[in-house]
């Protein structure tokens, strides 16, 4: 628990329940009270503020939303690796010949939906640089999103500390990497230019914010570990989103805990956490 702090009150708590439902769409149940006080007291000291309404109410003040970015940043947890869900690659790897042969304009459109620090659109984009025998030839842009603003600050600098880049394999590491310092002096890793051109980041709130944004229609999205944070009803009305925005049948990848039992009029399952516009 925090030092120096009261603890979150019941009160308190639901100021911030009920503010980042509204306005972000996570659903917060009960229990998170200590996750939330755990998550925000950092943020109260670094402002100087004694208790958790008043850093309610200086967010709330705060008229250049500023103050919220910091707030969803310290609630939304930003797991992620490179190439996480090694099935999803492996399926992805057989079926890319299939997917290519049905892009005659030989374009390829795709959205990685919560793509928290970069890891995973880099990963979409350097797995298409290394199994597309004719890339040069091909049109891709991979949409990358975040609600959070300092997760996409790290996404777009495209630099990753030793630890992060565990997971990337050593053929792939040598020619998509450079090796270089971080800021404190330790070995870290920068994305290469030509896959950092692939991608195009930018914030945006998959619950609130207007799919009628996206003038292309993806082939395939990337949402993975995203909809355990939210309701039922929204879980539902964001898939149903993904499947205007998808092109027919386009692929829809989730998490491995998460499934699309509501909207099976939609979509089919072709392997756990793969899915396919019907």
């Amino acid at each position: 628990m925090t030092t120096g702090l009261n603890d979150i009150s019941r009160d308190e708590f639901k100021l911030f329940q009920d503010y980042i439902y509204k306005n972000v769409g996570i659903s917060l149940a009960d229990h998170k009270i200590t996750l939330v006080q755990g998550r925000l007291s950092k943020r109260l000291r670094a402002l100087g503020l004694n208790s958790y309404k008043e850093y309610y109410d200086y967010m709330i003040a705060d008229r250049t939303g500023e103050e919220e970015y910091h707030l969803i940043s310290a609630i939304s947890t930003n797991v992620t690796q490179f190439f996480r869900e090694s099935s999803q690659w492996d399926f992805l790897k057989e079926q890319l010949p299939n997917i290519l042969a049905q892009k005659a304009d030989k374009k390829l459109r795709i959205w990685s939906a919560a793509c928290s620090s970069g890891e995973e659109p880099y990963s979409i984009a350097i797995f298409l640089h290394a199994n597309i025998r004719d890339f040069s030839q091909w049109d891709i842009n991979i949409l990358a999103s975040d609600i959070s603003k300092r997760v996409l600050t790290k996404a777009q600098s495209g630099v990753y500390e030793e630890k992060d880049v565990q997971g990337v394999p050593r053929n792939l590491l040598t020619s998509y990497f450079t090796a270089r310092q971080s800021e404190a002096g330790e070995r870290a890793y920068q994305i290469i230019d030509p896959i950092k051109k692939m991608i195009t980041f930018r914030m945006f709130n998959l619950v609130y914010d207007s799919f009628n944004l996206f003038y292309s229609h993806f082939d395939i999205i990337f949402c993975r570990n995203v909809m355990i944070y939210f309701d039922a009803q929204t879980q539902q009305r964001l898939i149903s989103s993904y499947h205007k925005t998808l092109i027919d049948k386009g692929l829809l990848f989730v998490g491995h805990s998460e499934s699309l039992t509501r909207n099976k009029d939609e979509f089919k399952l072709l392997k756990p956490s793969i899915y396919q516009k019907i």
